[in-house]
């Protein structure tokens, strides 16, 4: 083949993937996984050479194509050692374009080994017949078996009782009508898509028993259902383009209705149900692949999801009944393998927070466990599934409060979402991780009325949850969690968890800490060098605010600013947290250092980027966090501007404050903390409080509950420097103090603190 025809090769950007592997990647799972920047828009296809030698001689090159998109799982490891790759265009021709620049990368030994089976063999062992959601048809009849014998154990008899037999009586949910001009209002968004969730429930579940039990009674309710919502307009109100979410879960109702329905169906009726499931279908494929484009820029989180809330199940469903439906399975199957997730990487983080974690893999592991049955690939081999469980750990502790993160919660204020418990014992079954299984139980039967609440119920069946896991999974022995790491980095996102005795609720000490490279993008916030803190069952510095709805003035004017975190503004300013892309993505921050000493535990954050959109005269700004002998807390920020300016020091609670000259003091329920600036380089803060949410629509915070906002402003100055103790306490140590003193003589500032006996020296370099 000639190669004479040019390759573009753009530069990558910060919302783009990335040309990788490469000579600074570090690979945690072999194969590696290979991405590249599209050489066009549209209609690219591609071979890619890998070889251990740079001119890649044949008998040491192993070349694949044609490689539909822009990003490549091989299906088989690589030995330990060095290699290169390139790819080439695939022209319409047939011929190939110039070879792509030469990237090199190592393999080191003991990798996992997660390779992808190729497009030719990846479905071989998937069954032809119906159903394929779940179980498989050469299943059922043992099925049928170890209900007879143990319909409590498996799972079923609470299914049946309260997930199918409400169904069978229940009227028809009418199709959602549009919003009033067209005008979309968070009321009617949410019961838009909770009565389209309630159709998913009463089709599946119906289905499901139907089947199990060849009970005919419950398939003519299952069918009435299904053909139901059949007759909805695939392009009104509940299509992709007017209610994702909405659209979303009529997807995944018509999928698990024509799959379990598929013999009960008549050749009409099963052509019909066909028919509008794969227009809906397409509406999700079409967008995620051909507009959102979710393999140039991974960063949208309803797109995303949609991969396992619609293609996975759909495609399984109507897979071999149309051509475009291979290749859509595919193209997820391949995303799952190689650019999943986009929201974390080895060390199983998730930059969105621990809510859309929740939501994410409330999804994709139901996902996951239908596609491993159906074709025996299994995702969750891979470094990032095995690991996830920690992120939640150590960031979303079932006994710390939900204000304890960072990032969007539609709970926030409210009780833990019982399905954090629920996923966690998935990862638990995936890995035997005993720790994990100790969540769950800490969550499980905690106040069950919030299984009703919107946040739950809109969302997913637990008793649907308890059918299938006890069906895939083995139960795990629970283990305490005595034995945590004090200092957890997630250094995929740029989290921090110090934490003490969290297996002990009384005893508890908690800070969560954040300056990510995800910014402000998505779900995030600026928040970058913010952090929270609980101690001996009290959120003491909180996420202030509350969720209300996604683009309310609370979620857009306040939630997502710097003023409401515990962090600093300069000269009233805070971090980019608007809604433009580029912007949020780069109002970045990085954490430099964490890691555990004797007598304390140490973070190093700097959020210096995150500033600078509207502080562009921000030479530096590094915030540095000690937790000395698990007691107490010392929190410096240094800054640094080419010309002076204030200083405001962010602090948010449940409470008012009593501030008393440089300290402000939290009562809580449970617990209390003295706060103290020991040291300012600018001179003495002034320090005043206010309950109000600046900006927020007063019509959405009626009847709720006011934080209080303390806010401690230092003179102007071009560098500052800011010591600040934080002392949480118990009721019963009210009196308790750690007393301090400093001695600058020579380039730095040194501190002692000294708590009952033991003194530790903290150094602030000066500054010229």
């Amino acid at each position: 083949m000639s190669t004479t025809n040019a390759l573009y090769q753009p530069l990558s950007g910060d919302l783009t993937v990335q040309y990788q592997p490469d000579e600074e990647t570090k690979l945690y799972e072999n194969p590696p996984r290979f991405t590249w920047i599209p050489a066009k828009l549209e209609e690219d296809k591609y071979m890619l050479e890998i070889s251990t030698t740079p001119d890649f001689s044949r008998e040491h090159t192993r070349s694949y194509g044609p490689v539909s998109y822009n990003f490549f799982t091989p299906d088989a490891v690589l030995s330990p050692g060095n290699y290169c790759w390139r790819y080439a265009l695939i022209e319409s021709t047939g011929e190939l374009s110039e070879w792509s620049q030469v990237r090199r990368f190592e393999v080191p030994a003991g990798l996992p080994e997660t390779p992808l089976a190729s497009r030719v063999d990846r479905y071989v062992q998937a069954q032809p017949a119906h159903p394929r959601l779940w179980l498989q048809a050469d299943q059922l009849e043992a099925f049928r078996e170890r209900i007879e014998h143990d319909a409590v154990g498996a799972g079923w008899s609470e299914f049946y009782e309260r997930s199918v037999l409400p169904w069978v009586s229940r009227d028809l949910i009418a199709e959602p009508k549009p919003y009033p001009g067209n005008q979309r209002t968070a009321a009617l968004w949410r019961q838009s898509y909770l009565d389209c969730q309630e159709v998913l429930y009463a089709i599946r579940h119906l289905s499901i028993a139907a089947v199990v039990l060849k009970d005919e009674r419950l398939a003519d309710q299952a069918k009435r259902w299904l053909l139901h919502a059949t007759s909805w307009d695939p392009n009104g109100p509940t299509s992709r383009d007017y209610n994702d979410e909405a659209a979303f879960r009529i997807a995944g109702a018509l999928a698990w209705g024509y799959d379990w329905l598929y013999e009960e169906l008549s050749e009409d009726e099963r052509g019909l149900v066909r028919s509008q499931l794969l227009r809906r279908t397409r509406q999700v494929a079409v967008h995620v692949i051909e507009r959102s484009k979710i393999h140039h820029v991974p960063y949208d989180s309803h797109a995303v999801r949609s991969l396992s809330s619609v293609l996975i199940p759909c495609c399984i469903a109507l897979l071999d009944d149309e051509p475009e439906v291979r290749e859509w399975l595919d193209y997820t199957v391949e995303y799952y393998y190689t650019l999943f997730s986009p929201w974390g990487g080895e060390d199983g983080g998730w930059a969105e927070g621990p809510h859309y974690w929740t939501t994410g893999m409330a999804y994709l592991t139901e996902a996951l466990d239908l596609l491993r049955n159906f074709a025996g690939l299994d995702v969750f081999r891979r470094p990032f599934f095995q690991r996830t469980g920690d992120f939640p750990l150590y960031c979303y502790s079932p006994v710390t409060s939900t204000r304890a993160s960072f990032g969007d919660n539609s709970s926030l204020g409210d009780g833990f979402i019982k399905k954090a418990g629920y996923n966690m014992r998935q990862y638990a079954g995936v890995t035997g991780n005993g720790w994990y299984q100790w969540y769950y139980e800490q969550l499980k039967d905690q106040n069950p009325e919030a299984d009703e609440m919107f946040y739950n119920y809109g969302w997913w069946d637990f008793r649907f949850d308890e059918l299938l896991y006890r069906y895939n999974y083995p139960i795990v022995p629970a283990v305490e969690p005595e034995g945590i790491e004090p200092v957890k980095w997630f250094r995929d996102i740029g989290w921090v968890a110090l934490h003490h005795r969290m297996h002990d609720p009384a005893e508890q000490i908690a800070l969560i800490a954040k300056s990510s490279r995800y910014g402000s993008v998505s779900h995030s916030h600026g928040d970058q060098g913010a952090f929270l803190l609980h101690a001996f069952g009290e959120p003491l510095a909180i996420e202030s605010g509350y969720y209300i709805a996604f683009n309310s003035s609370m979620h857009v004017n306040w939630r997502r600013q710097t003023h409401s975190k515990n962090a600093i503004l300069i000269d009233g300013q805070g971090q980019f947290a608007d809604m433009n892309k580029p912007l949020n993505i780069a109002a970045r921050g990085e954490v430099e250092d964490a890691r555990r000493h004797k007598d304390y535990c140490y973070v190093r954050m700097n959020p210096t980027q995150a500033y600078l959109e509207h502080v562009p005269y921000l030479k530096q700004y590094k915030r540095e966090i000690y937790f000395v002998q698990n007691a107490y807390f010392v929190i410096v920020d240094s800054i640094d501007l080419e010309h002076p300016g204030r200083v405001a020091w962010l602090f948010h609670t449940l409470y008012e404050m009593e501030l008393k000259g440089q300290a402000f003091h939290v009562h809580g329920c449970k617990a209390d903390m003295e706060g103290r600036f020991v040291f300012s380089s600018a001179g003495d803060l002034t320090l005043t409080q206010s309950d109000e949410f600046t900006g927020v629509d007063p019509a959405e915070i009626e009847g709720l509950a006011r934080h209080w906002h303390l806010r401690a402003e230092t003179p102007a100055a071009a560098s500052h420097r800011i010591a600040t103790l934080l002392v949480p306490k118990r009721h019963s140590e009210r009196g308790k103090y750690v007393s301090y003193f400093m001695d600058d003589q020579g380039f730095s500032y040194n501190l002692y603190f000294t708590d009952q006996g033991r003194t530790q020296k903290i150094e602030i370099g000066k500054a010229f």
